[in-house]
């Protein structure tokens, strides 16, 4: 049974597919922490074998996504996820995608049936799932230029969506230092 594989408990993995459906009509929700706090580690290997550090990508917008194969509704919001990394990937921004307890064979495989441009890693044990208390797929965090966790989003979305796309665009259009860029604005 695949459910066994993953190393992941029948009912976590029972539980995550039911709530994700429920949870999908939301959006962004600030991010619960303090203002300004930094995500946990989140340093995994991508599917070349080489190691993709969060903390590396200061200065991008990243929209990190809890994932899996097995997740209908992260099949589902794949194609939308890939076509927003590949209209705001120009802009500094980066999709990173957290693969949570499936191998290498199996990703492939289903990457073979739904491409993506954006950087996909392994989390093999969970213990980077279970360090973001990520406990529905898919669960997304958007990530600001300065390193600090901004908003989270439970549950899969269609990343077309204007309403979703907006805290990212907010954050594109502001400097590391937090200011808002304007057209026609001083030197």
């Amino acid at each position: 049974m695949i459910f066994s594989r993953l190393r992941l408990p029948l009912w976590f993995c029972l539980l995550a597919c039911f709530w994700a459906g429920a949870a999908s009509a939301g959006g962004w929700k600030a991010y619960s922490g303090a203002e300004g706090q930094a995500p946990p580690p989140l340093a995994l290997t991508d599917l070349n074998g080489r190691e993709i550090d969060l903390a590396a990508l200061k200065g991008s917008v990243v929209l990190v996504n809890f994932w899996a194969t097995w997740c209908e509704p992260c099949r589902q919001e794949m194609p939308s996820l890939n076509q927003l990394q590949q209209r705001l990937g120009e802009r500094r921004f980066k999709v990173l995608a957290v693969n949570i307890g499936e191998g290498r064979a199996r990703i492939q495989q289903f990457l073979a049936a739904v491409p993506v441009d954006f950087t996909i890693v392994r989390d093999a044990d969970s213990a980077v799932m279970k360090a973001w208390r990520v406990r529905i797929l898919p669960s997304s965090f958007l990530i600001d230029q300065n390193g600090s966790m901004r908003y989270q989003l439970v549950g899969d979305a269609d990343w077309n969506d204007a309403s979703l796309q907006a805290p990212i665009l907010e954050l594109l259009d502001r400097n590391p230092l937090g200011r808002i860029h304007s057209a026609g604005a001083g030197k």
